[in-house]
């Protein structure tokens, strides 16, 4: 499909979750640009027939995961309606021709494997699953060049950063604009940066982090954290394992893994500063000083929309800024003692191969472990830190090896705790 046309058929994969039900609210008051062929769950059934029986234009497929499910809700769909169990039949559906683009909204490592069939079947993948690029970062952008298909971001750190380097390749006199340009058609977000001698225009990409709601807390009181404790986000509404992410601020080092891949740059051209107001999504400095950034309220809705409607521009659901109201933007740098986290995504971006694989297995098992009370909320980075390394490095993973790396590390991880 050519990126320029309308309606898209849009697969919803995780429809269940925050990034699904925000995806499905823009595709709802798309005007019919956007249609969704294929929802997906894992468990949620009962959620996933409520939304259906919301869209004014039903899926063509639905996919739940976990074939242990409650089937029960499924009995009011449509009969027109085709259901189909596993990941198997997921990975299978997302390369059917009639998909244009596929929102990769699972949650975790899960989402690795539907996101690798989708950029192997040349989708344009609309990627919300931030794991999937820290686990096999090299190899899907590698499937993004052998097989054509697109890599676009959703994380609205990533989206920023796209933005800001779209609209500054236009303006750029090293790299006059050409239709090309304008229209978005590069494959990879590593192709949005200007190439040649403007791509050594710029100094940082810097990601910026609310903070979470321990941004302030002395240290020694970090021991006694609850679960409500780090579930209370001052500025975002997501699921658990995000909310606990973005307290640890293991979101982030994530992201600067993400970035890496979805960019092209080293890690010592990747920041992250800590911004409360969560107004400022990302900024990109130049090495003559100037920093560009952009800035839109905390509404996940917003890199959705820009992502399914790439190139365009839409009016769309979500908030905007109100500049009737007084505005106080705060950047601090980040305290890594109280957010070792960030190292760790640091040396992850810059070692590459199994390294991001092995962290984020380690966390979601750790990050598992706190929400069930069995592991203070401190030592969620100290499991990741002394499993990475305990593992042996590989610099070069394959899809099987990536897979099994993610299963040793969970074990290890479960091991410690």
């Amino acid at each position: 499909m050519e990126m320029s046309s309308f309606p898209r058929r849009i697969a919803v994969l995780g429809s269940s979750g925050s990034i699904g039900r925000s995806a499905l609210e823009v595709i709802a008051q798309s005007e019919g640009r956007l249609l969704p062929i294929l929802l997906s769950v894992h468990r949620r059934t009962d959620i996933l027939v409520k939304q259906i029986q919301t869209l004014r234009e039903p899926p063509q497929w639905i996919v739940i995961t976990d074939e242990t499910a409650d089937r029960s809700p499924l009995k009011q769909l449509p009969e027109n309606i085709e259901v189909f169990f596993g990941q198997e039949a997921l990975c299978e559906l997302v390369r059917r021709p009639d998909v244009d683009i596929v929102l990769s909204a699972i949650v975790g490592s899960a989402g690795f494997v539907s996101t690798w069939a989708a950029l192997d079947a040349g989708k344009t993948v609309a990627l919300a699953n931030k794991e999937s690029l820290v686990m096999g970062g090299e190899l899907l952008t590698d499937l993004v060049k052998t097989k054509g298909g697109r890599l676009l971001p959703v994380d609205s750190e990533h989206s920023a950063i796209m933005q800001t380097l779209r609209a500054w390749r236009m303006e750029s006199s090293d790299a006059p604009v050409r239709r090309t340009d304008r229209h978005f058609s590069c494959r990879t977000c590593a192709a949005h940066a200007p190439k040649g001698g403007a791509a050594d225009s710029i100094a940082k990409l810097i990601l910026t982090a609310s903070g979470g709601p321990f941004r302030t807390k002395p240290l020694d009181e970090l021991a006694n954290v609850t679960v409500e404790d780090a579930l209370a986000h001052p500025t975002w509404t997501m699921g658990k394992k995000i909310t606990i992410d973005s307290a640890t601020l293991m979101n982030k080092a994530l992201e600067i893994i993400e970035a890496r891949w979805f960019f092209d740059v080293s890690a010592d051209k990747i920041g992250v500063v800590i911004h409360p107001q969560s107004l400022v999504h990302s900024m990109v400095e130049f090495i003559d000083g100037s920093v560009i950034a952009q800035m839109s309220p905390p509404d996940m809705r917003l890199p959705i929309q820009l992502a399914l409607n790439n190139p365009y521009r839409f009016p769309g659901p979500s908030l905007k800024v109100d500049w009737q109201q007084m505005l106080a933007l705060e950047f601090y740098p980040p305290d890594f003692e109280r957010f070792p986290a960030l190292l760790l995504g640091l040396e992850a971006a810059s070692s590459g191969g199994t390294s991001g694989a092995v962290i984020n297995a380690a966390n979601e098992v750790s990050v598992a472990a706190f929400l069930e009370g069995k592991l203070l909320f401190q030592d969620i980075v100290k499991v990741c830190r002394s499993v990475l390394e305990h593992h042996d490095f590989e610099s070069h993973p394959t899809f099987e090896r990536l897979l099994a790396i993610d299963c040793w590390a969970r074990e290890e991880a479960g091991n410690m705790l």
